[in-house]
């Protein structure tokens, strides 16, 4: 016992002292175990895991991922144990912010997701705070990164790290070419894959954003001047809605009755349509353009003003692209002349809107409405007390904790609040008898809200469901101005030349096929 005693100590030490191999191995062993059940999910959902070859594909990806994992780090521990550690820890708290997100909304950390974070702000990001957050920060962030930073880590000779670095690279290679028969998948999965595997799936797409974005911000790309027709007055009002899917608006046919007010209005008409994109920043950057495209053309806004437009921007919201005018007014700058409980809502853009619009000198006027009263996970907090007309409702914002009916009600009543916006907005540009009036809503994307166990928005187009590109197209217009084709679907691309066409602006961009007014 006295013996035992005497190497306890010692053998205590040893646990805490590791070569760099053996270090980086456990690293990526514990990094595999705690940030890739998502990643594994989607494989075994997507090949056939009984065969052969789905055995074989399975297999080589976990040999493949605990080896290149273990590479990277051992080449950065090889080259610096300070800056190992520091990136280690790094990666294991965002690893673990991430992982709660992936499991709880089902997102993807694809390039666009590495978006929709550097474009939030400090309302959006406090509302995803939970108590199931920290505790997956601590868990699988703060007690492995105490772990990393306590040990002692041995190195090696250059010779061994020669060697070992070689031989890991051959076999990585030979495993590589002995799924030649699954790289169609994988190629064919890739963004998915990307999206999933931690830490590259931030870290590489955080790169990309930000080569893509240097890239598209350069300058804006002018278009041709325009030409105004006449000089009637005329007026847009162009909502941007913010995770309006059409399933949930009854004028859809949707079966409860969450447009109790558009439903009774006159003039008023409904399309259906899709969105370019799942998320915000490309939604509304697709709305505003007058095609879809990676370039940064000019938008709409800034188009209508350097061409002698009255354009006015409000907004609750953020994620639009630059935009070049004089009156934008945030929630701020609003809120100062707006009175009422409706004020700490979307509402507060309607707020001496219509003093604004009769207050112009010009002729026509191009107003756009950036709104946020959809967007998740709090949806209870997006509307006032008395427009709760479905319940109960969701009060949690990990949404997987709700009901599937508290979720949808909670939902729901933001699409009752916008009914009440839009029809209080249509009743202020009645009272304009001197200006031609018309009035747009589209939405920037859908929403899900559970279906296949998703959640939000965002997931890639190409793999994403319905309900996050079906979106509503309502449009109303005032009596004798404009009458509207027989339009079928439509895309956002058509809001850019309908409102060319309703103000009677004469552009070479101008597509009659993408206007909806005949």
């Amino acid at each position: 016992m006295k013996h035992f005693k005497k190497h306890l100590p010692k053998m205590f030490k040893l646990k805490n002292q590791l070569t760099i191999t053996q270090f980086v191995l456990l690293i990526s062993l514990l990094n595999f175990l705690f940030f890739h059940f998502p990643f594994y999910v989607f494989v075994f959902e997507n090949v056939d895991y009984k065969s052969l070859n789905g055995i074989v594909l399975i297999a080589s990806l976990i040999i493949l991922m605990l080896l290149v994992n273990s590479l990277v780090f051992y080449l950065v521990f090889f080259l610096s144990r300070f800056v190992g550690k520091f990136l280690l820890v790094l990666f294991f708290s965002i690893n673990a912010i991430a992982v709660y997100f992936i499991n709880t909304y089902s997102v993807i950390i694809d390039e666009n997701m590495i978006g929709n974070v550097l474009n939030t702000n400090y309302q959006e990001s406090s509302s995803f705070f939970s108590i199931k957050l920290i505790l997956y920060i601590i868990l699988f962030g703060v007690i492995p990164g105490i772990y990393i930073i306590k040990v002692k880590i041995i190195n090696v000779t250059l010779r061994r790290f020669i060697i070992t670095t070689s031989l890991a690279l051959l076999f990585i290679l030979t495993l590589v070419f002995a799924n030649g028969s699954n790289w169609l998948w994988i190629d064919k999965n890739s963004k998915t894959l990307g999206g999933l595997a931690m830490p590259w799936s931030y870290t590489v797409n955080f790169s990309l954003f930000y080569i893509h974005k240097h890239k598209a911000n350069e300058k804006q790309i002018l278009l041709p001047n325009a030409t105004i027709k006449d000089n009637s007055k005329s007026v847009v009002v162009l909502v941007i809605g913010e995770s309006a899917r059409s399933e949930n608006f009854s004028l859809y046919g949707y079966k409860k009755n969450t447009n109790p007010l558009l439903s009774k209005t006159t003039n008023l008409f409904h399309f259906n349509a899709t969105s370019c994109a799942t998320y915000t920043t490309a939604g509304v950057k697709c709305i505003l353009e007058h095609t879809n495209s990676d370039k940064l053309y000019e938008i709409l806004p800034n188009y209508l003003y350097r061409n002698n437009v009255e354009v006015i921007w409000r907004t609750t919201n953020w994620g639009e692209p630059p935009v070049h005018i004089k009156n934008y007014q945030t929630r701020d700058a609003l809120t100062s002349n707006c009175k009422g409980g409706g004020c700490n809502y979307d509402e507060i853009l309607l707020s001496g809107l219509k003093e604004q619009i009769v207050a112009s000198k010009k002729n026509k006027i191009l107003v756009v409405l950036h709104t946020s009263t959809s967007h998740g996970p709090t949806y209870n907090k997006k509307y006032p007390p008395q427009f709760e007309s479905f319940k109960p409702v969701c009060n949690s914002v990990e949404l997987g904790n709700c009901s599937q009916t508290e979720l949808i009600n909670a939902y729901d009543n933001t699409i009752v609040y916008t009914d009440y916006i839009l029809s209080e907005l249509i009743k202020n540009l009645k009272q304009l008898p001197d200006y031609n009036s018309a009035m747009i809503f589209v939405s920037d994307h859908g929403e899900s809200l559970g279906e296949n166990n998703l959640f939000m928005h965002g997931l890639p187009l190409s793999i994403a469901p319905k309900e996050q590109y079906d979106i509503p197209f309502i449009v109303w217009v005032s009596d004798g101005s404009k009458q509207l084709k027989p339009n079928q679907t439509l895309t956002q691309n058509h809001v850019f030349h309908s409102v060319l066409n309703f103000l009677n602006i004469q552009s070479p961009v101008y597509n009659e096929e993408m206007n909806i007014f005949k």
